[in-house]
């Protein structure tokens, strides 16, 4: 099986540079792996003190990010390598200042992982969540370097746990520790022959609480908004979108008032989203924050998380689409009722607010009616559920703590 994956890895990497020619995201894939090497040499030296921290994506890197910056202000002595395997976490990231250098991971060949780590050294390598790529972890083991999966999460359909998975089990001889977000990972783990589990729960919870501590005030939301009852509709897609826009148009109160943020901010996309809402619509990009308008559309990145601070109510996208929901923690983190579409399951914390009755789960267009009309018109409601959300982001909060006394430890 490991011959088979070394092949595959070939394989995949030459058909890769082909459909590359044709696929504007996977070209960003291919041509982003190109200069990895020479831009670590450019910024890391042999005699460097370097923890790596290695990232699937954008939502592994906000786990991660409340360590990362822990170390920076604690440990100003190291260079910190942040890298990523895809280009949709890279693309947001890369000139992010709290670490040294930003890069892709090369994919898992035996070269590039023996190249990568000559030049990266690192004392401490720090996975997220997941990513195991045996090579990798092999080498890692095989020169001894300390290495630990953080808000780890597993789950028994892996193969790790499946009879064909044997051969990845060894993969995970290279963790020194494993910080896990559950028991049931704790579990399965102990199964294949682990014990180096702790509990500590999930970072992003230290990170979303975090944020309610910063300046989140927008005076053009505020100017939106008017006082009045403001909904955000975050990360939505087309479906959702289709189960607002006939809310908005045939149900909702002129009192009522509603912010879009769009998971894809195409141009198109936007303009087809304004021309279907037939109440007063306005664009960030226009900057018209005109106080009349009912309807805010956000057509840019980055400042989704700062208008949940200013809202009454939020429904999350994304519950309509094979993938799942989105971030339901950032506005939980402000103490606001929730609603998502039906597709969640496979999130742990949106499993749990819908549980502890702060998320409504929305499956049809008379459940969005209903839903939105008693979110608008009963305070005392949106109160009693916006708290369960705060209370359940402090109780789950101190995992980042837990992870840094044990890298302070090692380094």
């Amino acid at each position: 099986m490991y011959l088979l994956y070394n092949i595959t890895v070939y394989c995949v990497g030459f058909f890769l540079k082909l459909i590359a020619i044709f696929n504007k995201k996977i070209n960003l894939f291919v041509a982003g792996r190109k200069e990895i090497f020479s831009k670590l040499q450019r910024v890391i030296s042999s005699n460097d003190q370097v923890i790596w921290f290695h990232c699937a994506s954008l939502g592994e890197f906000e786990q991660g990010r409340p360590i990362i910056e822990k170390i920076k202000s604690q440990h100003p002595n190291y260079k910190i390598v942040l890298t990523f395997f895809s280009p949709s976490g890279f693309e947001v990231i890369k000139n992010y200042t709290l670490v040294d250098i930003v890069t892709y991971l090369p994919l898992d060949t035996k070269k590039n992982v023996k190249k990568f780590l000559q030049i990266t050294h690192p004392e401490i390598a720090v996975f997220i969540k997941y990513e195991f790529w045996p090579n990798l972890l092999n080498e890692l083991k095989k020169q001894k370097i300390e290495t630990i999966l953080v808000s780890g999460i597993f789950r028994e359909n892996q193969a790790f746990f499946k009879r064909y998975g044997k051969w990845m089990v060894k993969s995970l001889k290279a963790f020194s520790h494993f910080f896990v977000q559950n028991e049931k990972s704790k579990i399965l783990l102990r199964k294949i022959g682990f014990n180096n589990v702790t509990i500590s729960g999930d970072t992003r919870f230290d990170r979303v609480f975090e944020i309610t501590k910063q300046d989140n005030y927008l005076d053009f939301i505020e100017k939106f908004k008017q006082n009045k009852y403001t909904l955000v509709a975050g990360s939505t897609w087309p479906k959702d979108e289709e189960f607002l826009i006939n809310y908005i148009n045939n149900h909702a109160s002129i009192d009522e008032k509603f912010i879009i943020a769009p998971h894809n901010i195409n141009e198109k996309i936007i303009e087809n989203l304004q021309r279907n809402i037939n109440k007063k619509t306005i664009l960030f990009s226009k900057k018209e924050y005109n106080n009349n308008a009912q309807v805010f559309i956000v057509d840019t990145i980055g400042i989704l998380t700062k208008i949940y601070s200013h809202a009454d109510a939020a429904y999350i996208g994304g519950g309509f689409d094979y993938e799942g929901v989105h971030n339901v923690l950032e506005p939980a983190t402000f103490g606001i009722p929730l609603c998502i579409g039906p597709v969640y399951k496979k999130f742990q914390e949106a499993v749990d607010l819908v549980n502890l009755q702060a998320c409504e789960v929305l499956k049809t267009q008379e459940n969005f009616n209903l839903h939105f009309q008693l979110l608008f018109t009963d305070i005392n409601y949106r109160l009693k559920k916006g708290k369960i959300s705060k209370n359940y982001i402090y109780d789950n909060t101190g995992a980042t703590k837990i992870i840094l006394e044990y890298i302070d430890d090692k380094i």
